[in-house]
Parts: C-alpha cells; sequence; structure tokens
C-alpha cells in the first residue's frame, strides 16, 4: 500500500505541476471530485480495515505484556518497563500514506460539497468589468442561486431563480469551457438587445444613462467617462418597472463598431454595422456585456451563453489585498 500509494500521490502533484506550467487544461472541479473519491476509499479502508487491525495488534501486545507481568510476580520478580511499550505505540501510530489520503479526506470532500454546491471563491484577473469589480477583487460566487447543479458535468438538478437582467454572473466561456467569464446579463431569452453609438436599447426601450463623475484608472494613469446606467430588471421580455442600477464606463476614442467578431453559433440572430450591433437573445441564452463597456471581450465578440455554462451569481467581494475599502456586496 505505502508503494501505490506513493504512486496515486505522485500522479496528483504531476497533474497539478503540469496545469501550473500550462502543458496541460486543468479541471479543478474534476480534481476536487477525484481526490474524494480516492480518499474516500482510503478513508473507509482505515476506519473499517486498518483501524480494528491496528488495534487488535495494540491490544495482542497489552495482553504479552500482561502474561509477562503476572508471570514474573508470580517468580516475586517486580516487573521492569520493557520493549513492548514502544512497539505498543508505533503499532498504534497511523501509517504516513494513511495519514496523506485518509487524513485529509473530510477536509477535502467539505471543500468539494462547499465549492460544489454553496460558494466558490474566484479572483477578478482582467478590468472588463471596472468599475464595478476591480483586477485582484477576491469575490464570492453563490452556485445555488440560479439552480443546484452537479459538480463536473454542471447538470442542473433545481430550479432556483431566473437569471435576470443586471446579474453579475460567473460562466464558462463558450469558445474555451475550461475558462471562467464573469460579465454582466444584458439580455434574457427573446430580447432584441441593440447597441448602436454606445447607447443600449432593449426590446426598443433606451436604458437611460447618467454622467458620473470620471474614473481614474490607476493602471494607465488617466480619467474615463463614467455612468450608471438604469438597467431593467426581470427575467423575460417584459420591461417591468423594477430597475438594476449599476456604472460602467466608455471612451470616446474609442470606436463602436465590433471589430473581429467571430462566428459563434446563432451569429445569425445578429446584424453588425459601424453603429454598433442588434442581437436576438435565443431560447435558453443570455446576451453578456462588461461594464468597461470599450474594454470588455464580451457576448459582442464571442456570442451568446447557454444555460448550461451558468456557474452561479456573483455576490460579495471579500478581499482585495490592494484595498480593503473593495469589501461589500456587488450591484
Amino acid at each position: 500500500m505505502p508503494v501505490i500509494t506513493a504512486v496515486v500521490l505522485g500522479a496528483f502533484a504531476s497533474y497539478i505541476g503540469f496545469w501550473y506550467l500550462g502543458y496541460i487544461e486543468g479541471n479543478f472541479s474534476l480534481l476536487l471530485f477525484v481526490a474524494s473519491v480516492v480518499t474516500g476509499i482510503y478513508w473507509l479502508a482505515e476506519r473499517f480495515y486498518f483501524l480494528p487491525q491496528r488495534i487488535k495488534g495494540v491490544q495482542s501486545l497489552q495482553d504479552q505484556t500482561i502474561a509477562r507481568d503476572t508471570q514474573l510476580r508470580a517468580l516475586g520478580i517486580t516487573p521492569q518497563e520493557n520493549d513492548n511499550s514502544q512497539k505498543i505505540e508505533e503499532t498504534a501510530r497511523q501509517p504516513w500514506w494513511l495519514d496523506w489520503t485518509a487524513g485529509l479526506f473530510p477536509v477535502i470532500v467539505v471543500v468539494f460539497l462547499l465549492r460544489s454546491f454553496l460558494f466558490e471563491p474566484f479572483k477578478i484577473p482582467s478590468g472588463s468589468m471596472i468599475p464595478t469589480l476591480l483586477v485582484g477583487d477576491l469575490i464570492l460566487v453563490n452556485k445555488f442561486h440560479y439552480g443546484v447543479r452537479l459538480p463536473v458535468v454542471n447538470l442542473k438538478i433545481t430550479e432556483g431563480t431566473p437569471v435576470e437582467r443586471g446579474d453579475v454572473m460567473v460562466f464558462r466561456f463558450p469558445p474555451k469551457p475550461s475558462l471562467d467569464y464573469i460579465k454582466r446579463v444584458i439580455g434574457v431569452p427573446g430580447d432584441e438587445v441593440a447597441y448602436l453609438n454606445k447607447q443600449l436599447t432593449i426590446n426598443g426601450v433606451s436604458v437611460e444613462k447618467k454622467a458620473l463623475p470620471e474614473f481614474f484608472e490607476e493602471d494607465s494613469l488617466r480619467y474615463i467617462k463614467q455612468f450608471v446606467e438604469d438597467l431593467p430588471a426581470g427575467h423575460d421580455q417584459q420591461i417591468s418597472a423594477a430597475r438594476k442600477t449599476h456604472p460602467l464606463l466608455n471612451e470616446d476614442e474609442r470606436p463602436a463598431f465590433v471589430a473581429g467578431a467571430d462566428n459563434f453559433k446563432f451569429k445569425e440572430l445578429c446584424t453588425y454595422s459601424v453603429e454598433g450591433f442588434i442581437c436576438k437573445v435565443p431560447q435558453g441564452h443570455y446576451f453578456m456585456m462588461g461594464d468597461n463597456r470599450d474594454n470588455s471581450l464580451d457576448s459582442r465578440y464571442w456570442g451568446f451563453v447557454p444555460d448550461e455554462n451558468i456557474v452561479g451569481k456573483a455576490i460579495f467581494v471579500w478581499m482585495n489585498f490592494g484595498s480593503l475599502k473593495r469589501i461589500g456586496s456587488i450591484n
């Protein structure tokens, strides 16, 4: 068993190493699932076989010690401490290969369950959601808000709350599902989304935006025009009175037209022009855009997000080591 365990642990370490070095595309959910299964097998083996065997061994050594001491006392000899005490300690000790497998099972399975069904942490890697989310923000994603999904296969098993316009959502990047992206939901199934000359229109209704004080971008040391957008909430084509406001950035010097859009699925539902685009969102899909409107690789370029790609709803910034003021809920 020690040799087999060493091979198993070596395989896990190799997978993580090749993933870290970029030789393979890792899947953390799959890694946690396999680790839970493997360590669970060791935990069961420890609980029902190896631990009882060690207990029997310790009991046998203790019985031998008692029998020896009884014989010595019968001869009028006071028993002295013998080597059995060290053997008992060694026999009772859990071997390293169980300590590194069965011993880690409770921790791994708790992390796996929390991450799969409740909350998952993410780190914001790019500036596409500025000013709502900054590079380096550590966020929590609610995994059950839109319905519980089975880990690894991402199969939805409960309905949950419908996706609404204005939600900040984490999803599997359609062109490369091994990557997770985060954007804002702009269009739900059936919506006609137009973004012409940097003015957003949903189902023929222009979305109001009001100017805010300019946003200072620290990386480029420049000021960018900032607005607050009054996005209609809801999960269907009806434009309700409920609103979701959020900030966004627009740069006057950046053109409105979309350059280099991919040949994505349902692209025939979109019309591109020098002014921007108009897209009809297909059933079971969502149209996503970043709040940093002129610096976001989003649905304008790679298409719609299918329901099966949804990971969860971003709800909270729990840390940014560059600024503690960033901690708070996500609008």
